[in-house]
């Protein structure tokens, strides 16, 4: 077995690597600093002119979700809990599902820049600029985790200085998004996802080369009890079931790609609806590859280091310092590919963060500085979209000190998007899908799904879970090439900013604050909508009208209707009906009758529609 001083260290081809996709990413936001006369408008900046295509959004969005939080937290959840993650396969199915058919056809039907110009549409300023302030606490947070992810694997790794790492992470991102706009965020995304499939590839192709194939890594699994994918246990204190993954799964993702505005900008900004629905269809395989990569790394993971955990051996301090440690192990002997591993920590993180900047940048411009001052001529706000990119660029970096005490990485990121999200897309769904609910019921709403998914949080973070929500598959380090004595062997249980038990436990540390952290979103939701549906209802709701244009009706399902042709089409029924109707009457015969010709183009536009051509 590997000891701490045998796993190698950077060469010259790594730093080479790893240099080379800093410039061409930073090459590329020069590029579009000045393509096509420069980012002249806001809309342009911001939006991309409105004018992108599906397939690079779609790896954009596959991009920013392969953060580092992934490519180093995903393999060392499934190395010390299980494969059972791989159910989120599951969960960004539903997801996608219900983003590109419930939420995409009211936003890009609306022609927003902001997701929450909808908010004002639908309800009034005042909800508005709620919805802008949660998103940009949870944002600045979650980029926060994000920036000082791969910072701690390039100073396991490299032994590059923490927070010069932290730094230079920052800087990247917010160079090339503040001079590119949202063409540079996409594009350099489109080379990032390429060199996070490449860095990911790497480690698996050489992983199964070590262990002489993939029956061996497999087999391993196996008896080691990684290869657990269903556990249908209903209790929601267990911290990964089929129900906390598919349930809870389904509400955090949602609240992310439904409603956020760092994948809404994106996918808003296609050229037509259809390329914004296939942008998010593309993606799903995206992130079911992506899904695979990682799961695959963690099997392999520890059927290398079944025998000797390095995390209990003291080789490595973090569970999410594991990847990057077996990156070197195993791939000490080629020159440039350690160096790829890490390129692609960094890649996810310039994706993420990049998108994160501009969409802060976004909200900020549409919400907080058009509504007031609207004297502001387009080139004026093009200027300060920029400015406000540099300024949160700098807030994020700031913010990466939060995260570098928040422990583990993944369960911290989806926890922050728990806690906000879930209220904020229960704040959508009632505005999308309730027709009655009014402006008093949907602030009331939101509030109270906020301190209740706030409370429980914290609650979490300060009451450590009961052991069956957090309890890891067993690990050894007998195989270890060590002295056993001089090292602490006890197991660490937990991934999150608490270290030791409390001492003193009540009921509600043992039941309320043990729940699984993917159920934190699901609360926000579900208590923000039932509190928000009983409040409208209670005052005056029922008596409000709403523009049809601000919900989503079935004329919405046009697409699905054409994927299902056995649906019934009431729509095509209709028109059957109109255009039998007039067979064989003076209209039909008059083809110079105005009404008739009137009839006519209501009938085609009606019938092609129905036909789905107008996606």
């Amino acid at each position: 077995m590997t000891t701490p001083g045998d796993i190698g260290s950077f060469t010259v081809w790594d730093y080479l690597v790893f240099a080379l996709m800093l410039v061409i990413s930073a090459a590329i936001g020069i590029y579009y600093a000045f393509a096509g006369g420069g980012q002249k408008t806001s809309k342009d900046f911001l939006m991309g002119g409105r004018s992108m295509s599906a397939v690079p959004v779609a790896l954009s969005l596959t991009a920013s979700f392969m953060s580092a939080v992934t490519v180093l937290g995903t393999p060392a959840e499934v190395y010390r809990f299980g494969a059972m993650f791989s159910i989120f396969a599951i969960t960004y199915t539903l997801t996608v599902v219900i983003s590109s058919e419930v939420f995409l056809p009211v936003f890009y039907r609306l022609g927003i820049t902001s997701t929450y110009e909808y908010l004002e549409l639908r309800f009034n300023k005042f909800v508005r600029l709620l919805g802008t302030i949660l998103f940009i606490i949870q944002t600045i947070l979650y980029t926060g985790i994000v920036i000082y992810a791969p910072a701690l694997a390039l100073n396991q790794v490299t032994g590059f200085h923490l927070w010069g790492a932290v730094v230079a992470t920052g800087v990247v991102c917010t160079f090339y998004c503040t001079m590119g706009g949202l063409k540079a965020v996409v594009w350099t995304d489109v080379f990032q996802v390429g060199i996070m499939v490449a860095g990911f590839s790497s480690v698996i192709i050489r992983a199964v080369v070590v262990q002489g194939g993939i029956e061996p890594i497999l087999n391993d699994s196996y008896y080691g009890g990684r290869l657990n994918f269903w556990d249908f246990n209903p209790n929601p204190l267990q911290r990964h079931s089929f129900w906390t993954i598919v349930i809870g799964g389904t509400f955090t993702w949602t609240g992310i790609y439904g409603v956020n505005q760092s994948q809404v900008q994106r996918y808003i900004s296609c050229k037509s609806l259809l390329h914004a629905k296939l942008s998010l269809y593309v993606n799903l395989v995206g992130l079911w590859a992506i899904l695979s990569c990682a799961v695959l790394s963690g099997l392999a993971m520890y059927s290398i280091y079944k025998d000797c955990d390095p995390w209990t051996a003291n080789f490595v301090s973090a569970p999410d310092q594991l990847m990057p440690y077996l990156s070197l192990d195993i791939l000490r002997d080629y020159p440039g590919l350690p160096g790829l591993f890490v390129a692609c920590a960094y890649s996810g993180t310039l994706s993420t963060v990049s998108s994160s900047i501009n969409a802060l940048a976004a909200v900020t411009v549409e919400d907080l500085v058009k509504p007031y001052f609207k004297s502001l001529n387009e080139t004026k706000l093009s200027w300060i979209s920029k400015g406000t990119s540099l300024l949160y660029g700098a807030v994020c970096i700031a913010m990466a000190g939060l995260a570098s005490m928040m422990g583990g990485l993944l369960q911290a990121a989806l926890s922050i998007f728990g806690m906000v999200g879930g209220p904020l897309l229960g704040l959508f769904v009632l505005g999308i899908l309730f027709p009655f609910v009014n402006s008093l019921g949907a602030v009331v709403g939101l509030l109270f799904g906020f301190v209740i998914s706030l409370w429980v949080g914290i609650g979490a973070q300060l009451y450590p879970p009961l052991p069956v929500s957090t309890l890891p598959k067993l690990l050894s380090i007998e195989g270890c090439n060590f002295t056993i004595s001089n090292f602490t062997t006890a197991m660490p249980t937990l991934t999150t900013l608490i270290a030791e038990e409390p001492i003193i436990r009540t009921e509600l540390a043992d039941n309320w604050y043990s729940i699984s952290y993917l159920y934190f979103s699901t609360l926000g939701t579900i208590i923000a909508v039932i509190v928000g549906v009983i409040v409208s209802l209670l005052s005056g709701g029922l008596k409000q009208n709403i523009n049809p244009d601000y919900l989503i009706t079935s004329k919405d399902f046009y697409y699905l209707k054409s994927v299902f042709p056995c649906w019934k089409d009431e729509e095509k029924e209709k028109i059957e009906v109109l255009s039998n109707k007039y067979i064989g009457t003076d209209i039909d015969q008059g083809t110079d009758n105005p009404a008739f010709n009137h009839l006519e183009m209501e009938y085609t536009e009606k019938k092609d529609t129905a036909n789905g051509i107008h996606l």
